[in-house]
């Protein structure tokens, strides 16, 4: 029988779609530099780490529950009724010139002295990330990074297929001598370093600060050979027994590019950072804004600037300080009381994290489903390295929990250690090779010397 013609005005039938077993049907026409976009640990954490039950020691969350909101919803108000039409438009892709002369008022605290027109306004200090990445590193470059490092700098340099070079941390942050031998190593290699990515202040996750001498030293090592530093510095003015310490950038003006942001000492939601930058480079930093994002969002930053002005910031910062180090105490204290005497920790100055090294074969990152059923939530320090490192550390927050939550998660962490040691005696098992490196005190992190991988 022969096919009839279609009715007129009918439909013809719609022809059988293929079918495909992929998960992903676009697989094959992504970007190479795609197969580098992974999950976050923490992200994955998220879900479980927020439930009311689960104690999370996981998240850097900033405890924004002391801000006077009735200020903030002030300023806000104010700013809507008498400059909304400006606050709801588009802006400039380098930010507001107010926030920006309020930024260089910020940074001065850190002995910076910078102009306005050298500061550019990004999307919290991790856009600044991306943007410096994007302008500089080509598929293949290296970045040099502490080991262990900021798991959302690594996804950005991962990202951009870019090779990461861990150095080796000590009590007093990077080690000058593994430095210099990275550095050496890598060019030696052929390969091409585009900027040394480094947390001098009580750094995420170690905990740890530079020391002046290193400072300097870092800074001399750098410009000799000379590789760009980009100094991320979200908690600089959040140390506990002292004022904030002189930033890398206020040495050396033309070798670094400096990082701040709002979200720990104002607000995480607004998302306001900003770099600091050499003239030639703040233009490229703009262009990739724009090419980004137009503009950083006039209202967050017209907000953020509102606030500066009508607010007495630099109390509340101390007020800040005043809890997160509560809470500092609290986690050690419980440290203290509750881990076998086998795990060891360092007592960060300042910050949100402490970095907890555990009993040789204990691997965190296998044990963290047993320790979420006991409702305490953690990040394993294999999130933190770009090679494979990490196992035998874990990185514990206490800038969110009470102190009362704080010292309830420690124990029930401790409670999983404990069932954890006697599973591994009792059956034999053996873990991850550790090498803990002694940060002071009962303390240490595992990670590799000045390999280059």
């Amino acid at each position: 029988m022969e096919p009839q013609p279609p009715v007129p005005g009918s439909r013809s039938p719609a022809p059988p779609r293929a079918t495909s077993t992929r998960l992903d049907s676009y697989v094959d026409r992504y970007a190479a530099r795609t197969a580098g976009m992974t999950a976050s640990e923490i992200r994955a954490l998220f879900a479980v780490a927020s439930r009311p039950e689960v104690v999370s020691l996981a998240g850097g969350m900033p405890n924004i529950s002391g801000l006077p909101l009735d200020v903030v919803g002030s300023a806000i108000g104010d700013l809507i009724a008498h400059h909304g039409p400006v606050a709801l438009q588009y802006g400039s892709g380098q930010g507001d010139p107010r926030l920006r002369e309020q930024i260089t008022d910020v940074m001065r605290l850190e002995g910076i002295d910078a102009h306005p027109d050298d500061v550019v306004v990004t999307v919290g200090s991790q856009q600044a990330v991306d943007l410096v990445t994007r302008i500089f590193c080509d598929p293949g470059d290296v970045v040099l990074c502490e080991a262990p490092s900021y798991v959302g700098a690594l996804g950005v340099f991962k990202a951009f297929q870019a090779d990461v070079v861990h150095v080796e941390m000590d009590a007093d942050g990077l080690v000058p001598a593994a430095l210099a031998a990275a550095i050496a190593a890598v060019k030696a290699s052929g390969r091409t370093i585009k900027f040394l990515y480094t947390i001098p202040n009580f750094h995420n996750p170690a905990g740890v600060t530079m020391s002046i001498a290193r400072r300097a030293e870092v800074l001399d090592i750098c410009r000799r050979e000379e590789v760009l530093v980009l100094e991320d510095n979200p908690y600089g003015l959040l140390g506990f027994d002292s004022e904030p310490m002189r930033a890398l950038r206020a040495d050396e003006a033309e070798g670094v590019v400096y990082l701040g942001s709002f979200s720990k000492t104002f607000s995480p939601g607004m998302r306001v950072g900003w770099a600091l930058a050499p003239h030639a480079v703040r233009e490229k930093l703009v262009l990739a804004q724009e090419s980004a994002t137009l503009c950083p969002p006039s209202f967050s930053q017209m907000a953020v600037s509102a606030y500066l002005t009508q607010h007495d910031w630099q109390g509340q910062i101390k007020q800040m300080r005043e809890m997160y180090r509560e809470r500092r105490d609290a986690m050690i204290q419980a440290l203290e009381d509750f881990m076998p005497p086998a795990c060891t920790w360092n007592s960060p100055r300042g910050g949100f994290f402490v970095w907890v090294t555990l009993p040789p074969g204990i691997d965190a990152k296998a044990m963290l489903p047993r320790a979420v059923t006991a409702r305490v939530a953690y990040v394993p320090g294999t999130a933190f390295f770009a090679d494979g490192f990490g196992a035998g550390s874990m990185r514990l927050s206490f800038c969110f929990p009470t102190p009362e939550r704080i010292r309830e998660g420690v124990r029930r962490l401790a409670g999983v250690l404990e069932q954890e040691t006697e599973l591994r005696q009792m059956f034999g098992a053996t873990g991850p090779a550790v090498a803990p490196v002694q940060l002071g005190g009962r303390s240490g992190y595992d990670g590799p010397s000045t390999e280059v991988n």
